[in-house]
């Protein structure tokens, strides 16, 4: 799968003479094995245009080792090369910074930038003479962690915590100036602002247009022309439904694109079941969903989630129900509390009951970091804030004392993971669990009350003073109050986030939608909008779009229909030069920019294509690789331990950390997979049939072919060939050497293989 760049012209993503001459080199060779390396040319971009991932930052660098690294040394490391520890095995401790760098008997353990003189790294390998961890080598995938880590400079936000186990020691006192850090714009509550006056006043169509037009006028920047009508009926069902439109649709559309067509075709889309599915899937790399655990030991099953599903489905239901966002978010974190005795929501407590499980759950130290998961993903997942950073002292850039961290995993640490039983029948033990996870739905419950002692340094053995349960001090006002002593917390917690004074909750929801239709956030870094994220290109827009979220009763489909019937999205992606090269990231969004699918839409693309595509809505989780699995793809099996080769090699987002963005690479794999795999031959054969039985008639007729290969375009790409699409393909399929079925599919592939197959115009 191939990247255009971001100068590639026209719908199809190339000029219609490299489009022609694409297909003609693709058919003439794809029966032989050299054309799979010609492929990797011909599919992938042209030179200096291909989108490079963006540089790591160090709030990145800090997020992956939070996520892959400091896990993985806690559960196998801790043990033997820790203060804690009962010896210290060869004076090797990896519990702080400058001790695993500094190393033991035989030398450091890490040098930044050189994975090939750490020892930690050969040890883990297990190509030196000391093995790590000494039971088991780790799975390949952690190993490779590591070296990443390692070749990326190693960052490592610990401190160096006491050199002894010293429980009276004092935490140092916060020198946060809370009311200081109130004054950047993320922590100021969102106003409403009026449209601005714009010259261009036919333009805007939707509030929310006159804000980027009078950016645009401010800047000397023009907007794009209107895209076409059936590239714009294309972007829209797959913006908001993640599948390609019906042939009928396009074309009904086409014919008549009057404003009401237009409003009717963007309200039966909101109105279908496939809209929830679409749109579960960002909500679900946010909340890093999956069914299982990275770290698992042989057979044993006892940390898996086999019923995880069940969260996946509410979720899905709750977005086509348009359930409102605040009580969307309340029920996540505390449907048991705000519905005592009321079954149906429950499933929605697998936000906090799937989340990571390790080892030795008995231990302190284990249990601190299961806490910070889920301080994390409420922070960044629900506020935009790194909360996590400020777990071993106060957060080096944003006003998040230490205290305020111990005072959110508190309402966690007063939280336990609840496998409870599908049906009474299943059988429980004395505390309420199903004894089997596949007879359980995973979500969580109270448990002990407590308020954590802020572990000093994040030395869990380190215990300074004791950090009650409440609200981060800066997105309260005033000094925040002390969450109920008899509950958790969680009910307080949910109330605070999706309360009106809030200055975060709704800006994060509303930019991160706002990024999955533009490519980019209004704010950049949709999980950071703190000082070291992006600061926001149209703060007045932010605030007007959030505000008017929340007044309007948080509905997103409300959001939605806004965002797609403005003159803002209906935008063209084609510009001429001169305007691009004057805003080349389109930060001011003077036009569409072309977007790549995600692997889920381009998978439903191909089997929607095919004609096999089954849309039953929810159920358990599906192989996404498996040729005769048709379900969307949304219902793939999704392992933190073994990621689903598919889904890996096409972008999907690592399910042990919370996800803001898809990466986007093209890599020869990708294209391999589809000259060569079983999936792609089978619907390749099966859209050859589909074109067969819609238009039948002898495979050596000329006319009949011509109507199947405007078929063929009608479906895949929603437009009608060019007359020299149409002449190759003839020429191709009515001439060639292979019989006329495998003529038939091999065209079939090439088609399916196309960047105007992967692309949005």
């Amino acid at each position: 799968m191939g990247s255009p760049g971001r100068h590639a012209p026209r719908a199809s993503l190339m000029r219609r003479t490299d489009q022609v001459t694409w297909l003609e080199s693709t058919l003439r060779g794809m029966m032989s094995w050299a054309w799979a390396i010609g492929a990797l040319a011909v599919l992938s971009p042209p030179p200096g245009n291909a989108a490079e991932p963006p540089p790591s930052t160090l709030a990145e660098s800090v997020s992956f080792f939070e996520s892959k690294i400091r896990p993985v040394l806690v559960e196998h490391c801790y043990e033997c090369h820790a203060v804690s520890a009962k010896s210290i095995k060869g004076g090797l401790r990896v519990d702080t910074r400058d001790a695993l760098r500094q190393g033991g008997d035989s030398g450091p353990a890490v040098v930044a930038g050189k994975p090939e003189d750490s020892l930690l790294l050969a040890a883990l390998t297990y190509d030196d003479d000391i093995k790590m961890p000494p039971r088991r080598k780790l799975p390949d995938s952690i190993v490779k962690d590591f070296e990443q880590w390692i070749r990326q400079g190693a960052a490592d936000p610990r401190d160096e915590p006491s050199s002894s186990p010293d429980t009276t020691i004092v935490a140092a006192p916060s020198t946060i100036d809370i009311e200081r850090g109130k004054q950047f714009w993320a922590f100021q509550p969102p106003t409403r602002h009026q449209p601005p006056a714009v010259k261009e006043s036919t333009w805007p169509r939707q509030p929310l247009d006159a804000f980027v037009l009078a950016e645009l006028d401010a800047r000397g920047l023009p907007h794009a022309p209107a895209a076409d009508v059936r590239a714009l009926a294309r972007r829209l069902s797959f913006d908001l439904t993640g599948l390609p439109p019906a042939p009928a649709e396009v074309d009904a559309l086409a014919t008549d694109p009057t404003e009401r067509n237009y409003i009717a075709y963007v309200d039966r889309l909101l109105a279908s079941p496939n809209f929830g599915e679409r749109w579960a899937r960002l909500w679900l790399d946010v909340t890093r969903f999956a069914e299982d655990q990275a770290h698992i030991v042989g057979n044993d099953a006892s940390l898996t989630y086999p019923n995880a599903y069940l969260y996946r489905d509410w979720v899905v239901n709750a977005l086509n129900a348009d359930l409102p966002y605040d009580r969307f978010l309340t029920l996540q974190l505390a449907a048991d509390l705000v519905e005592p005795g009321e079954p149906a929501n429950l499933a929605a407590l697998g936000f906090i009951g799937l989340g990571p499980k390790y080892y030795s759950r008995n231990t302190l130290a284990v249990m601190a970091d299961e806490w910070e998961d889920r301080v994390d993903v409420v922070g960044r997942g629900v506020l935009g804030l790194t909360l996590a950073c400020a777990r071993c002292h106060d957060h080096k850039f944003d006003p998040i004392p230490t205290a305020d961290y111990y005072a959110l995993a508190g309402v966690f640490a007063s939280t336990e993971m609840l496998n409870k039983p599908l049906t009474p029948k299943d059988e429980k033990t004395p505390n309420g669990q199903a004894k089997q996870p596949k007879n359980a739905i995973h979500i969580v419950r109270d448990g002990k009350i407590q308020d954590l002692s802020v572990f000093v340094r994040g030395d869990v053995n380190t215990k300074g003073p004791t950090a009650p349960r409440h609200f981060p001090a800066v997105l309260c006002e005033g000094t925040p109050e002390p969450f109920s002593k008899s509950q958790s917390g969680r009910k307080e917690l949910a109330e605070h986030l999706v309360s009106k004074s809030n200055p975060l909750t709704a800006r994060v929801i509303v930019n991160r939608i706002w990024a999955a239709y533009f490519g980019r956030g209004l704010v950049a870094t949709s999980s950071n909008f703190g000082k070291l994220g992006e600061r926001p290109t149209h703060p007045k827009l932010l605030d007007e779009l959030a505000r008017r979220f929340m007044d309007q009763g948080w509905s997103l489909k409300r959001l939605h229909r806004e965002i797609v019937l403005s003159a803002t999205y209906r935008q063209s992606s084609q510009v001429d030069a001169s305007a691009r090269e004057l805003d080349q990231e389109n930060l001011w969004l003077g036009r569409m920019p072309r977007r790549r699918l995600s692997i889920e839409a381009w998978r439903d693309a191909v089997l929607a294509s095919s004609g096999r595509l089954e849309r039953s809505v929810g159920g358990p989780s599906i192989d996404p690789l498996d040729p005769k699995g048709v379900r969307r793809t949304l219902y793939s099996q999704v392992s933190r331990l073994d990621l689903n080769k598919l889904l890996a090699l096409f972008d999907f987002p690592d399910p042990n950390v919370s996800a803001d963005r898809r990466q986007e690479t093209t890599t020869p794999l990708q294209k391999l997979f589809l000259l060569n795999s079983e999936f792609m031959v089978s619907h390749s054969s099966e859209l050859a049939r589909r074109l067969e039985n819609e238009i039948p008639g002898a495979a050596s007729d000329a006319d009949v072919a011509a109507r199947r290969i405007e078929r063929a375009y009608q479906i895949l790409y929603g437009r009608a060939p060019q007359p020299a699409e149409r002449d190759l393909s003839l020429k191709y399929l009515m001439r060639g050497q292979a019989p006329p079925s495998e003529r038939w599919t091999t065209y079939a592939q090439a088609l399916l293989s196309s960047n105007e197959m992967l692309y949005l115009d």
